[in-house]
């Protein structure tokens, strides 16, 4: 079993994709959560449905973080990004972006290659 260091040094030479739907709100990002995902529940309940996603509203940190995911940055270099922004205030940076990171790929809300 990998101690928990090993695993995040792993997440931080990991690639970023998007794996879900977003929006924006006032210059921040909307994830996209789909409510249903049997084909049978979203074919006889989603069109009765009002809403067929649950929002979930990302903070400044969660927004830059989510507007530097393109496919080619690894997770280390959105650190540096985040860091070089953000300054002191994202201190300790590496842990808390490998834990955003890896909540976000737990969600399926991106993947990691």
């Amino acid at each position: 079993m990998k101690d928990k260091s090993e695993q995040e040094k792993n997440v931080m030479t990991m690639v970023p994709a998007y794996n879900t739907e977003f929006e924006y709100a006032d210059d921040k990002v909307v994830l996209l959560e789909p409510k249903l995902k049997s084909k049978f529940l979203k074919k006889h309940l989603l069109p009765r449905m009002k809403r067929s996603h649950y929002k979930i509203h990302l903070d400044d940190y969660g927004t830059f973080v989510w507007k530097q995911i393109d496919g080619n940055r690894t997770v280390f270099d959105i650190a540096v990004q985040l860091e070089e922004h953000y300054g002191d205030k994202v201190e300790p940076v590496y842990e808390r972006l490998g834990m955003f990171i890896n909540m976000l790929a737990q969600r399926k809300f991106i993947t990691l290659n």
